[in-house]
């Protein structure tokens, strides 16, 4: 139903992500997909980044440096200027209801498979905010 959507050609997604193996796998998907991908090595630079030109998404993983993934994610949440990115959290750790809480519109655990990678940066960057899709994410 959402396809008809108008697309821009090629939607930027911000990556704060610690792990270079996860960026490259990452990126790989992202632009095999059509996604231009960014990164920033913490979470204070991802901010910074996001405020100068709000991206198409956000992907951030918990345990980044300086500021992490959930405060991160927070702070987008505040600011008039992030505040409608979509943000995806990333980790290794269960913390599907803290990415919750944070305002994240999806909450993925590593390790990435591409086609669940994918599906959900095209539902947090198309779809609105729903607690339907957060259950339908969370609860693996």
């Amino acid at each position: 139903m959402g396809m008809d959507l108008p697309y821009s050609p090629s939607p930027l997604v911000l990556i704060a992500e610690r792990d270079q193996n996860v960026r490259a796998l990452q990126t790989f998907f992202l632009e095999r997909a059509g996604f231009v991908a960014q990164f920033c090595a913490d979470g204070e630079a991802a901010l910074e980044r996001a405020r100068l030109a709000p991206p198409a998404l956000i992907i951030a993983e918990i345990l980044i440096p300086k500021i992490d993934g959930l405060t991160l994610c927070r702070r987008l949440r505040e600011d008039p200027i992030t505040r409608a990115v979509p943000v995806i959290i990333l980790s290794i750790l269960a913390a599907a209801a803290r990415a919750s809480d944070a305002g994240a519109r999806v909450y993925l655990r590593k390790p990435v498979v591409e086609s669940t990678f994918l599906a959900a940066v095209r539902l947090a960057i198309s779809a609105q905010p729903s607690d339907v899709m957060e259950q339908q994410w969370t609860t693996r």
